[in-house]
Parts: C-alpha cells; sequence; structure tokens
C-alpha cells in the first residue's frame, strides 16, 4: 500500500507541475520553464518518494524495468493502477485550479495534452512524433536503469534522471509536448480528448522495452568483473 500510495501522490505531482506550468505559466517562463518544471518535479519526486517506490511514476519505466528482470510483473501491474489513478488526479486539480481564471477556456487552453499534427505546436507529422517517444523514452528508461543499478553511485540516481527528462523536454516539446510516460498524457487526455492517447501508450512502450531488452541482455549493465 505504501508502494501504491507513493506512486499515486508522485505522478499526480508530476502532472501538476508540469502540465500546470504549462497551463498557468507558460507564457511567462516559455518551454525552457516547462522543461525545467518537468525535470524539477521528477528530481523533487525521486527524493522524497524514491526510498519507497523506487519512484518510477511512469508505466513505461515500470515496463522497462520489469523487461530489465528487476520487478514481476505483478508489482508492475500495481505500479501502473496507482499511477494512471495519479495522473487523473493531477490533471483534475490543475482543470479545477485553470478554470478558476476568468478567461480559461478549456478547448483552446488546454491542460498541457500531448499531440501532433496539424494545429498543435510545431505541427509535426505523425511519423516525426511517433519516432520521437520511441527514442526518447529509451533514453530515458536507459538513463533510470543505468543511473539505478547496483555499481551507479545511488546518492546521484535522482539527478540524473531529472536532468535528462528536463533534456528531453528541450528537444522535443515542439514536437509532441513530451510524454515519454503513458499516464502523464493519459490525465490531461481525459478531459480533452483521446484521440491521439494511443501513439503515447504505443511508442513509449515501444522504447520502455527496448531499453528493458538492452539491460536484461547485459549490453548496458555494469556486472561483476567488467572493466570499466
Amino acid at each position: 500500500m505504501k508502494k501504491f500510495i507513493a506512486e499515486l501522490v508522485g505522478t499526480a505531482t508530476l502532472v501538476l507541475i508540469g502540465c500546470g506550468t504549462a497551463v498557468l505559466a507558460g507564457a511567462e517562463v516559455g518551454q525552457a520553464g516547462i522543461a525545467a518544471a518537468f525535470g524539477l518535479a521528477i528530481v523533487a519526486m525521486a527524493y522524497g518518494i524514491g526510498p519507497i517506490s523506487g519512484c518510477h511514476i511512469n508505466p513505461a519505466v515500470s515496463l522497462g524495468i520489469y523487461v530489465s528482470g528487476r520487478i514481476d510483473a505483478a508489482e508492475m501491474v500495481r505500479h501502473w493502477i496507482a499511477q494512471f489513478i495519479g495522473a487523473s488526479i493531477g490533471a483534475a486539480i490543475l482543470y479545477l485550479i485553470a478554470s478558476g481564471r476568468a478567461n480559461y477556456n478549456l478547448a483552446t487552453d488546454g491542460l498541457g495534452q500531448n499531440g501532433w499534427g496539424a494545429g498543435y505546436l510545431g505541427e509535426y507529422s505523425l511519423a516525426a512524433a511517433f519516432t520521437f517517444e520511441v527514442v526518447a523514452t529509451f533514453i530515458f528508461v536507459v538513463v533510470i536503469l543505468g543511473a539505478t543499478q547496483k555499481t551507479a553511485p545511488a546518492a546521484m540516481a535522482g539527478l540524473a534522471i531529472g536532468l535528462t527528462l528536463w533534456g528531453i523536454h528541450l528537444l522535443g516539446i515542439q514536437v509532441t509536448g513530451v510524454s515519454v510516460n503513458p499516464a502523464r498524457s493519459f490525465g490531461p487526455a481525459l478531459f480533452t480528448g483521446m484521440g491521439q492517447l494511443w501513439l503515447f501508450i504505443l511508442a513509449p512502450a515501444i522504447g520502455a522495452v527496448l531499453a528493458g531488452l538492452a539491460f536484461r541482455a547485459g549490453l548496458m549493465e555494469r556486472r561483476d568483473g567488467d572493466r570499466p
């Protein structure tokens, strides 16, 4: 139950702070500020709930960790349930706050939802969006698995992971708004529409599986006897 609550709270916090910065303060802080909000939210949660649940707060991360062999299927599913509930709560809180602004309009202002194509940020194509989400999720999960392996300095893991997410957002906000996290996409989509949600479930899953397989095969994990 502690892990469930930690993952729920952590995912809700990520959605509220990350998507919330885009919706409530995007004009003031710009895309660099939005990227920082997502990265710093991960850093904060990594140290806040990491000792309890590992701070996955992302179904793709849980999937990658499962494929790598570090958790079993039952724990992965429990994490997924907590993450999707948490993202929904975070998006609901954000909508409640945003709708208190006199000129807020859900249809035009949104909730920091992900997307692609005509009318969405840089208007990138489906192929570009899919490619970005697969590759970015692969990189993100590789950093997580690498930074949390037994031979890595544990105290630095949260910082490395948060900085990676920050950098990914700096690169990709114009492409998809950056998901790399099906739960983060699901929460806002509950309110804004789910027509494009499939990409932000499928592409991160592919990237996460590829990263997990690389570590399971020992290609990217330092093991006893390996030379630095």
